[in-house]
């Protein structure tokens, strides 16, 4: 059996880290991936999927410092789901991804151009760069 997923995508916020009681790093955030394809009719249709992803230790602290809002991202790892109580009580299931590898890809920079991911530093893009985020505020990331 093989328990494997990859995604291409752009961060959606700031991805949040926190620790563990025993201090062990953990960081979460949601990654927006496309589709596109020509439709019938000849124009292009696209679709958007939000995608739950957790790192932890070493990964979440490079993920803390280096990725922002509207990073382009490849990242790496196994689908994982759990069950969590709301904030209304209510038992809810979430599905994530566990990443144990990430790259992040070259994308716009300010002057237009591109820079090769090892070269460049994480900015935020303009909210027109990426789909925007659904508001999950009962869901905890």
């Amino acid at each position: 059996m093989v328990n494997k997923c990859i995604f291409i995508g752009r961060v959606g916020k700031d991805p949040e880290v926190r620790h563990t009681a025993d201090g062990t790093a953990v960081a979460s955030f949601s990654l927006a991936v496309s589709e596109s394809w020509k439709g019938r009719d000849g124009n292009k249709q696209e679709r958007t999927e939000w995608v739950n992803i957790v790192a932890w230790r070493k990964l979440a602290e490079v993920i803390g410092q280096y990725v922002k809002k509207g990073s382009l991202l490849y990242v790496e790892g196994k689908m994982q789901s759990r069950e969590y109580d709301g904030n209304d009580g209510v038992k809810r299931k979430i599905t994530e991804i566990v990443i144990n590898d990430m790259k992040m890809l070259g994308g716009k920079t300010e002057g237009g151009s591109s820079r090769p991911a090892s070269s460049q530093k994480p900015s935020s893009q303009d909210d027109d760069d990426f789909p925007h985020e659904p508001d999950e505020e009962d869901v905890p990331l």
